[in-house]
């Protein structure tokens, strides 16, 4: 609302100054950032909360409910595809044909309507029961294990310190003990004449939880480099649109919408995913989702790199024909093709992936990890742009940067592209090591075996709280 009311009041504009286009201070200013922060807020908001609240409606006790969760990922992506296309074309034509504001004012408009909606299901959503914050509980695993970093472990692991099923939450989902970071393990340590209680002792559940978020970490970071390929293709791609043939027949194709390429591919190729692929992947591997949620984030990395390899070749065909003999726009469909792809495979995959692995009170914690990747991505790309062009203008007979020059065709925009995808392939190497290293959460209950651990665990719980 407060974009659209400065868009639209000439007064609030801000005025041309000092040689400049234009220049925001004062009134006009905190107007703006506030508005933009409070985008920032709600679209943050939105994006952590509302996966978790659709894979909330999915019972993990049902078999039939737990193959439908994977399903759900696919749809959300969809959807919030299809908003997207409407965005970059329906709304960019308004905003370019009838008045700017009329583009922000759409944008409120549906926000409206989508709180509304949201809101008329509220009284049939299940709503998992609120508990200790995620981060307080991080907190008290290592400020405990700090506390107990010179005490032995015992060698009876059932010695650690576990609720008993007399006291656990039932909503709570007890964790077996793992044999990574065993120094978190001190933190389930009983001293004598302790009582547990919180900050003095934490549960192996409670201990198994971080580890969960710390084996997390690399997989997170394994995915930064892809989100870097796609802001700087989001960006170089339009720049090249501008000197490209934008014309279908007599039909001129906007070049504010060329993002909307991958998204018309992603459009398609999730439900051919979903109907075709997927069923077909499941009879080979017996994967409820065909393949495992690190295998689709793995193809996805593969798939990015191949992106940006044809990013560079295009950009080369770009430059030999010139503005005189321009290509078509949709030389850019082969990249953003494959890139719409990849994303389609990570996006979910790392969804699912963080949904189904996070600990039952952290969930929304951990699918927030996605958007944290996609936002250090995008500033690691404005990094390498500096970085890059401070490097090689050096080195370079020119003296001038990769990206530098005045016009596009000055730059080395091809050689960027695949310096991307020569660090994607060194990436890929490193996710492939991070990958196998990770171990998948095991719930109290899914073997015989397992059964057996849990109850020495509730033996070993029970016989503490008969002592204390």
């Amino acid at each position: 609302m407060l974009v659209t009311i400065q868009a639209y009041d000439k007064d609030l504009h801000p005025k041309p100054c000092g040689g400049k286009p234009s220049c925001i201070k004062g009134d006009k200013a905190i107007m703006f950032y506030t508005s933009i922060c409070l985008l920032a807020l709600g679209a943050g908001g939105v994006k952590g909360a509302l996966p978790t609240l659709g894979g909330d409606q999915f019972d993990p006790k049902d078999q039939k409910e737990r193959k439908l969760l994977g399903r759900y990922f696919n749809w959300y992506l969809l959807s919030t595809i299809l908003g997207s296309m409407v965005g970059v074309t329906a709304i960019v034509w308004v905003s370019m044909n009838k008045a700017w504001y009329w583009g922000f004012f759409i944008g409120t408009i549906t926000a409206l309507i989508g709180f509304i909606v949201l809101a008329l299901g509220k009284p049939f959503y299940r709503f998992q029961p609120l508990g200790n914050s995620p981060i307080v509980r991080v907190a008290q695993v290592i400020a405990v294990a700090a506390r107990n970093r010179k005490l032995s472990l015992p060698q009876n692991l059932n010695e650690l310190y576990e609720n008993s099923d007399k006291i656990v939450d039932p909503f709570e989902e007890k964790l077996l003990h793992t044999n990574q970071f065993r120094f978190l393990d001190k933190a389930a340590i009983v001293p004598n004449g302790t009582a547990p209680e919180p900050w003095k002792v934490c549960t192996v559940t409670q201990v198994e939880e971080i580890k969960i978020l710390i084996r997390m970490l690399p997989i997170i970071a394994s995915t930064i480099i892809m989100n870097t390929c796609l802001a700087q293709l989001q960006t170089f791609s339009v720049h090249q649109g501008y000197s490209m043939d934008p014309y279908i027949g007599s039909w001129e194709f906007p070049t504010a919408s060329i993002p909307v390429i991958p998204l018309v591919f992603m459009s398609i190729l999730i439900p051919i995913y979903e109907f075709f692929v997927v069923p077909f992947a499941r009879k080979i591997t017996g994967h409820p989702s065909g393949i495992s949620q690190l295998q689709r984030v793995g193809v996805g990395l593969v798939l990015s790199i191949v992106s940006m390899s044809i990013a560079g070749i295009v950009e080369v065909k770009r430059r030999n024909k010139g503005i005189m003999n321009p290509i078509s726009l949709f030389w850019l469909s082969f990249q953003y093709g494959i890139f719409g792809l990849a994303d389609m495979f990570t996006v979910v995959g790392l969804l699912e992936f963080f949904y189904k692995e996070a600990p039952s009170g952290m969930k929304s914690l951990s699918t927030c990890f996605t958007w944290l990747s996609m936002s250090f991505g995008y500033f690691l790309s404005s990094i390498f742009v500096d970085l890059i062009n401070s490097v090689t203008k050096r080195i370079t007979p020119s003296k001038q940067g990769w990206l530098q020059g005045r016009t596009l065709d000055q730059y080395n925009l091809h050689l960027f592209y695949w310096f991307l995808a020569i660090l994607g392939a060194i990436n890929f190497a490193n996710y492939l090591f991070w990958a196998s290293w990770y171990k998948y959460k095991k719930d109290v209950g899914e073997t015989g075996i397992e059964q057996k651990e849990l109850s020495g665990l509730r033996e070993a719980s029970f016989k503490e709280d008969d002592e204390f």
